[in-house]
């Protein structure tokens, strides 16, 4: 985060032009009274303040006056913005600036879509959160297990977790909000509250009131102010399952990887799933789409499953980008590196359409990659042999994040770095979209 004081020079908020006018405006002022005061008068008081044709000394008191008006205009500008900030709203007061900074300038930025899922997706959006607030996350509504199955059957609605955790990523203040909508109530197994996530219960109150899951879902951004939008890929109840190699048909997505198999192909129980209309309008409207990062075949996948969304991305004029998982899954990508993240993909949309591919190549610190081991998760490695058959350029970087969860380290990608990877891979388009000194 810039520092206060800068935030209010940066580039395009709309302050410097208001500052210059008032000093342009006061040196009228001054002349003006100049003139009405007379060309006698006025020798009169200089005379008196500059009484030696020492021009070091002019050229002092002058500089001396200068500053003292210009320091006093500027600290009168502040004091009458923060009391009117004051008056308006106490949480701005001390972050004019900032506010500034983040709501005219971050409308300027690229228009990104990222489709996914799961836990991955939220970690991306914290760091492009930073670069625009033109960020739409279409995401998979197709859990049914946990508080989201639950809410599923006994609300007839869509699962709300990914959508959730999505929409607190892009929250304008995250660290309190987070801790509040991700709380999950306690208790025995006889409770109706035991598990279920407050977040998720305040979609569901939302639906309810409002009609509609995606009227709830506009509502709760409204509430925790996010930067962007997250969007359902479809509204359609659609269950997602499984082809396993050994023939085994598998319903629901929770179920999936607990069999433990390895996975032939994934598919939904219904021949046609409408894509929601304004995801589709985000897709053809983005300047950068973003495939994951997120669990491969309950995450990613699923999303493109829904009719027309493979074909919309494909078609799309923006840059693409596929951001691969740091981790193997159990029951979904065993032993998996890049290259099979990357066949298991292609079976579902045209990998030639996208232009880059961003991996991690950062290792694990041993402890910690021992005790992932454990539970048979490896990190996922960068082979795929070039040149690539799919014609898009891989992008290796540290991309590593280590954060505690339920009191255990556990890795993540890091928000700021990868964002930025994103933001150089896609330079330009950020830079005709900001026409500012992000870079």
């Amino acid at each position: 985060m810039r520092p206060k004081l800068l935030s209010w020079l940066a580039p395009g908020i709309g302050i410097k032009r208001w500052v210059a006018l008032v000093m342009f405006a006061a040196f009228l002022a001054v002349l003006g009274l100049f003139i009405i005061i007379g060309q006698d008068l006025v020798r009169e008081v200089y005379n008196r303040l500059v009484p030696t044709a020492d021009l070091t000394l002019i050229i002092v008191i002058a500089l001396v006056l200068m500053t003292t008006g210009i320091t006093g205009i500027a600290f009168g500008v502040q004091r009458a913005l923060r009391s009117i900030v004051r008056g308006i709203s106490a949480e701005a007061e001390g972050r004019t600036g900032e506010i500034l900074y983040e709501q005219r300038l971050l409308k300027r930025g690229p228009k990104i879509v990222a489709v996914g899922g799961g836990t991955g997706l939220p970690s991306l959006l914290r760091g492009l959160k930073t670069y625009t607030s033109n960020i739409t996350a279409i995401v998979t509504t197709m859990d049914d297990g946990g508080s989201s199955g639950r809410l599923r059957r006994e609300h007839n609605m869509l699962a709300p977790g990914d959508i959730r955790n999505n929409l607190i990523a892009l929250a304008e203040d995250e660290s309190s909000i987070a801790r509040l909508f991700q709380h999950r109530f306690a208790g025995n197994e006889k409770s109706s509250l035991s598990g279920h996530s407050l977040g998720n219960l305040v979609l569901a109150g939302l639906q309810e009131m409002s009609g509609s899951f995606d009227q709830a879902i506009e509502e709760l951004s409204l509430i925790l102010k996010t930067r962007g939008r997250v969007l359902p890929t479809t509204v359609d109840d659609a269950e997602l399952c499984a082809e396993m190699d050994d023939g085994t048909i598998v319903r629901g997505e929770s179920t999936i990887p607990e069999l433990q198999k390895r996975i032939k192909r994934v598919f939904l129980d219904k021949d046609h799933v409408k894509l929601y209309p304004k995801a589709l309008a985000a897709i053809r409207e983005a300047d950068i789409i973003i495939l994951g990062p997120g669990s491969l075949f309950t995450s990613i996948i699923p999303n493109l499953l829904v009719t027309g969304l493979s074909h919309e991305i494909e078609a799309a004029e923006a840059k693409k980008i596929y951001v691969t998982n740091l981790m193997t899954q159990p029951g979904e990508t065993d032993g998996f590196g890049l290259e099979d993240h990357l066949k298991a993909l292609e079976r579902y949309i045209d990998l030639t359409a996208f232009d880059a591919v961003i991996v991690n190549s950062e290792k694990v610190p041993e402890a910690l990659a021992k005790r992932y081991k454990d539970v048979g998760q490896y990190a996922v490695i960068n082979d795929l042999k070039e040149p690539n058959k799919y014609g898009f350029k891989v992008i290796s970087a540290k991309l590593l994040d280590i954060v505690e969860l339920e009191a255990k380290p556990t890795i993540k990608h890091h928000s700021r770095r990868l964002a930025a990877v994103i933001a150089r891979c896609a330079r330009e388009e950020f830079q005709s979209s900001l026409k500012s000194r992000f870079f």
